[in-house]
């Protein structure tokens, strides 16, 4: 194909008078190394950032949810506030750590009740320590 600069040229001086010079200049004929350096710095900057965020909001999934690893907490308290289990099982972590009972007194307690938990609610458990 073969080109026609006399179009090229009128094209290029319809756009400059249109839109001004700065839409004509090739971009490379103002970058030098120290420029290059400045963007490579900032490039490097913006992917430690991203790694940074990336690993913050880093997901486990437990029970087939998952939830941020940093809400994860690895000294919870194994012992049910309300029934008096101990409990082993990780899925259990959630739980013990957001209200201080195990998954299966989340179940039948607390799943949609959790304002009134929170207010202080508890219903009366005639077994626990044996009564």
């Amino acid at each position: 194909m073969k080109r026609d600069l006399n179009y090229l040229a009128a094209l290029e001086k319809s756009v400059a008078e249109k839109y001004g010079t700065e839409a004509i200049i090739n971009p490379k004929s103002g970058w030098c190394p120290d420029k290059e350096q400045g963007y490579l710095q900032d490039v490097k900057k913006a992917q430690i950032k991203e790694s940074k965020l990336e690993a913050s909001q880093e997901r486990i999934e437990i029970e087939g949810v998952l939830i941020a690893k940093k809400l994860i907490n690895k000294n919870v308290e194994r012992h049910c506030n309300y029934c008096d289990s101990y409990s082993f099982n990780r899925e259990d972590d959630v739980y013990f750590t957001k209200f201080g009972t195990c998954h299966r007194c989340y179940v039948q307690y607390i799943v949609d009740r959790e304002e009134r938990w929170k207010n202080g609610w508890r219903p009366k458990m005639e077994h626990k320590n044996g009564t």
